[in-house]
């Protein structure tokens, strides 16, 4: 960790108790087993019940495999909080941060896990089989410093709340719609206060942490990109228009960014510049690589009507 980034942590440390007690505030507690539907549960072979067949999932394919990619992305939690708890550290405000971020984190496997195994939503076997491969595997940080990590989780925390969202649109299902945005309230809650300490980061030092949000922009990927089939299924969820590069470019960076006023600031040095420069060369380039895969998909929609 460089001098200046230990500097600015520690700088922080109010503006983390700020937005902490907010957090503390505003956030509504719940109850995971409230929006899971016992009723529809049944026991399993094991337990003199059947066991799971394909036939007993009410959702479709594209459903399917969102939830399975929202669940198993969740199920990594314990390396997320070692993550975090290594970059922040445990004391003070920013350990109790990640005290509270961890526990509310751990309600959304929970309960997405109770209501695809009560609904029989999804193969348990091959849940927790892929469970197990995905959470030994773990999630590694890839040495980021703590700006670049406050930047990543600024985009990736409401990357995932979208993704929640649409997913129980998508769903078919009114239990899991209601469930999915109730996660994904928390995950908006938690976008802000790692958005708020990002633009505090920028007016302490706006050229490291620049620098930090160019890197993420740049080089985002989802946290659940190394789990088994993630590339299969994001193609699904994409052309399912549950996450692709439009909903990324226009639902997720670029909120985030305006918010900082990133394109409006005029205390960046040269690196800071240099760095706004090159997020705003890449957004441009990820705005045609959008436009041209929609116009491909209105193309075969013409052809197949």
């Amino acid at each position: 960790m460089t001098d200046v980034q230990t500097a600015v942590l520690h700088e922080l440390e109010s503006t983390v108790e700020q937005n902490l007690n907010r957090h503390l505030e505003t956030a509504k507690p719940w109850l995971p087993h409230d929006y899971v539907p016992w009723s529809r549960g049944r026991d399993f072979a094991f337990l003199g019940g059947q066991d799971w067949v394909p036939e007993d999932s009410p959702l479709d394919p594209v459903a399917k495999s969102a939830l399975l990619v929202n669940l198993l992305t969740e199920d990594n939690l314990p390396s997320y909080h070692r993550e975090i708890a290594t970059t922040f550290g445990r004391d003070g405000a920013w350990g109790s941060w990640v005290g509270q971020w961890t526990a509310e984190e751990g309600r959304h496997s929970i309960a997405l896990r109770d209501y695809l195994i009560v609904t029989r939503g999804i193969d348990p076997v091959k849940l927790e089989n892929m469970r197990m491969a995905h959470t030994v595997a773990g999630y590694d940080a890839d040495g980021r410093l703590p700006l670049q990590v406050l930047a990543y989780v600024s985009f990736q925390e409401l990357a995932t709340r979208v993704s929640h969202r649409n997913t129980g649109k998508a769903s078919g299902c009114p239990v899991a719609d209601q469930l999915l945005a109730r996660i994904a309230l928390d995950e908006n809650l938690h976008m802000v206060f790692y958005r708020n300490l990002m633009q505090a980061a920028l007016d302490i030092s706006p050229d490291e942490a620049m620098c930090a949000i160019r890197d993420e922009v740049l080089g985002f990927s989802m946290p659940g990109m190394n789990m088994p089939g993630f590339q299969e299924n994001a193609i699904a969820i994409a052309k399912a228009g549950i996450y692709d590069l439009r909903i990324h470019h226009d639902e997720v960076i670029s909120p985030v960014l305006r918010f900082w006023r990133i394109f409006e600031r005029e205390d960046f040095g040269a690196l800071g510049e240099q760095a706004r420069e090159q997020v705003a060369g890449f957004m441009t380039l990820v705005d045609e690589r959008a436009t041209f895969y929609e116009e491909k998909a209105k193309a075969r929609e013409h052809v197949s009507a």
